[in-house]
């Protein structure tokens, strides 16, 4: 939903009624992962996605349902060999949809959520899909104080521990609580989406391939920093699409921020000063990627400066070099490519092959959902 808040916010300062379509759950070679959204307005017109193009058509016609009902509804999309050019995911795959008319009191979470992506604010709001509490009631997590409720003191609270959890590991996704042996909150199901601050994407060194590497970094969503102690070269003008421009050496630089599991650290000096410093700091630190430019005899060279330096071989195995996967690429533009796409390949622990020399499935699912079990239909 991140990427259409906007519009949805337009739509309703307009007062322009719609409904939002959300995917929840997926199993197999689904399109699009869980917290997919797409909105319909009244007047028909459409932004987002949730298929890829496979049902939009036919969420389209449900939307149009929910708004003239004011019922949220919670619909499955699959498909069989029997089936196959039925309105379905003819690439095989399952989805469950929640569409959802848009309230007043979700419009005014809606203008929430875009403070808090703005202020890198992680936020969640939890939408009940099926349970004891009506379909289409929200809440609001915002730095740990809880808007909106679920109707008790008591299933708040309950609710308010499982959408921290989720916020927690930054993923969309149904949870329940209540049920049997839990009278006293009811059986609930709610769906959380979670709005966390975007991972970020380290460039090191002010050159024609760092210009590339930011571009393609704002369009996977990253927070992208470029980083040279030489104030000639790291300038607004040279890289007017990157989120910050730091004019220090780059160990010193990474000295000073806070890192995780998603950050990607870019090494693309060239220049041994620079390199070996700010590697040093970087193969030690808990950060998703670790590349750096450079030939293989350069790759090689400082990989052994790195070792006298007193890193071990397994920090050293971490360390992503001659950086890219080998596409052949030699542009600025075709080097970021490479660069980018090893970087997916080694957060979704994929090979980085042609597709079509393999047989695993093509998306990763961490939404997966079993579709023989029943789904529920919000009422």
């Amino acid at each position: 939903m991140r990427d259409i808040v906007d519009q949805l916010i337009g739509w309703h300062e307009d007062e322009v009624p719609f409904a939002v379509a959300t995917v929840i759950r997926t199993f197999s070679s689904a399109p699009r992962g869980v917290g997919a959204a797409m909105a319909v307005s009244a007047a028909g017109e459409v932004v987002g996605s949730i298929s890829g193009g496979c049902v939009e058509a036919a969420v389209v016609g449900l939307a149009e349902t929910v708004l003239a009902s004011g019922v949220p509804v919670h619909q499955r999309f699959g498909v069989s060999d029997n089936d196959a050019f039925t309105i379905g995911l003819t690439c095989g795959g399952t989805i469950d949809v929640f569409i959802e008319p848009v309230t007043h009191e979700m419009g005014i979470y809606l203008k929430e959520i875009r403070n808090s992506v703005d202020t890198h604010t992680p936020t969640a709001m939890a939408t009940v899909i099926a349970g004891d509490v009506p379909a289409g009631r929200h809440i609001l997590l915002v730095n740990d104080t809880l808007e909106g409720t679920l109707g008790s003191e008591e299933r708040d609270r309950v609710a308010r521990r499982e959408v921290v959890g989720a916020l927690h590991t930054g993923a969309d996704g149904v949870v329940r609580f209540g049920g049997a042996g839990q009278d006293c909150v009811g059986d609930v199901t709610l769906f959380v989406r979670t709005f966390t601050p975007p991972p970020r994407m380290i460039v090191f060194g002010a050159v024609d391939f760092a210009a590339s590497l930011v571009q393609i970094g704002k369009m996977l969503g990253y927070f992208v920093t470029l980083c040279d102690a030489r104030a000639t070269f790291a300038t607004r003008a040279r890289f007017p699409e990157a989120d910050e421009i730091v004019v220090e050496w780059p160990h010193r630089y990474l000295d000073t921020v806070t890192v995780d599991e998603r950050t990607v650290l870019c090494v693309l000096t060239h220049d041994t000063k620079f390199d070996i410093p700010v590697l040093k700091r970087a193969l030690r630190l808990p950060v998703g990627y670790v590349g750096a430019m450079g030939s293989r005899r350069t790759t090689v060279r400082r990989e052994n400066e790195l070792r006298e330096q007193g890193l071990t071989d397994v920090e050293l195995a971490r360390l992503h070099a001659p950086i890219g996967l080998d596409i052949g690429g030699r542009t600025p533009a075709e080097t970021a490519v490479s660069i980018a796409a090893e970087i997916i390949s080694v957060r979704e622990g994929r090979s980085g092959f042609s597709l079509k020399d393999g047989d695993t499935a093509i998306h990763s699912d961490p939404g997966a959902v079993d579709p023989t079990l029943p789904f529920m239909v919000a009422v």
